[in-house]
């Protein structure tokens, strides 16, 4: 079962960058996980989807809307705190807020659904064959 105190126990022993989820709080952590949880069953209807690729799935969202990332993505192009930081931001560093979750998916989740499972859901990329 999906929850938050079990997700915190995951993403410290098993994801490298974990500090955005951590500077969350609990209402934001459950409305990530609920997120994840959601877009992850939606786009692989057919598979058993485990609770540690909904947690990985979490960690990553709450990097991609972290409170500097959403900053970017409402049109801001850089900030400053005066004596702390300055912020400016590259064009397209972060997904906008209209991209669908879906599409932000790593492969490491994607990879953790296939072994549970025991199939190979990598992304293919598509393309021409260049001779």
């Amino acid at each position: 079962m999906i929850t938050t105190p079990a997700a915190d126990e995951y993403i410290e022993a098993h994801i490298i960058d974990i500090e955005d989820w951590q500077e969350s709080d609990d209402s934001k952590k459950q409305r990530i996980l609920n997120a994840a949880e959601t877009t992850l069953k939606r786009r692989f209807k057919r598979y058993t989807i485990p609770d540690s690729a909904v947690y990985y799935f979490a960690a990553w969202l709450a990097i991609v809307f972290n409170d500097t990332n959403r900053y970017q993505q409402q049109g801001v192009a850089g900030y400053a705190i005066t004596g702390v930081a300055s912020f400016t931001f590259k064009e397209n560093n972060v997904k906008s807020s209209g991209t669908p979750l879906a599409s932000l998916i790593p492969d490491e989740v994607f990879e953790l659904i296939g072994e549970e499972n025991g199939i190979d859901l990598r992304r293919r990329r598509i393309g021409r064959s260049v001779r």
